[in-house]
């Protein structure tokens, strides 16, 4: 269990600015982005806004009492997600970041990823059709709500017959590389330059 003033729950509209706050300040490789970009809704429009409005069943927050402090966020799956995402997500943004191309910069490679979802399709996570991603503000890491967080959502796409889930994280984030060790998943042996592919059948026990 979550400790008792941490409250796991589904996602309401009304977290919807907290979810983006805690997605900018762990933006930097589980840091404080805030500053760092053109604008602080970067982070949350490429890694956490599709979600919301795609799948907001699948979205869980952490509640201290007073707001959202992490999230749990993805879809059961990707192909489908990415579609969806090109047609209801995309038009919506895609004024505010204009494409550059090649990417060279942090900023640029974000955006690349807002206006090509399907980059995220590989056939090598065929097995694993979901996606999750997670964040947690620092007050509410080291708790053990990480745990309950992947467990929620492992939960969730059992009961929709999801076999398995993936997820990517930077080869520099070493706190999430480990933590996501320690829980279970494994490295999938999928090439995708600056990304390493973790995954874990859903009835894994966290």
């Amino acid at each position: 269990m979550a400790p008792s003033d941490l409250v796991v729950r589904p996602f309401r509209p009304a977290d919807r600015d907290a979810v983006y706050d805690v997605c900018v300040r762990t933006a930097d490789d589980g840091g404080d982005a805030r500053g760092q970009l053109s604008t602080d809704d970067l982070p949350g429009d490429v890694f956490a806004g599709p979600y919301l409005a795609l799948e907001p069943e699948l979205c869980f927050v952490v509640d201290d009492g007073s707001r959202a402090v992490g999230y749990v966020l993805g879809t059961a799956d990707t192909a489908r997600w990415a579609a969806a995402h090109a047609v209801r997500w995309l038009p919506a943004v895609a004024h505010r970041y204009p494409l550059v191309e090649p990417a060279t910069t942090r900023e640029e490679q974000w955006v690349g990823l807002l206006h090509h979802p399907e980059d995220l399709v590989h056939p090598g996570l065929a097995d694993h059709p979901a996606h999750l991603h997670i964040d947690l503000l620092p007050q509410a890491q080291g708790q053990g709500v990480g745990r309950v967080l992947v467990r929620t959502f492992l939960t969730a796409l059992r009961e929709r017959g999801v076999p398995a889930v993936h997820l990517g994280v930077s080869p520099t984030n070493t706190g999430a590389r480990a933590f996501y060790a320690r829980i279970g998943l494994r490295e999938l042996a999928v090439d995708a330059p600056g990304v390493i592919y973790l995954g874990a059948p859903t009835d894994l026990v966290v």
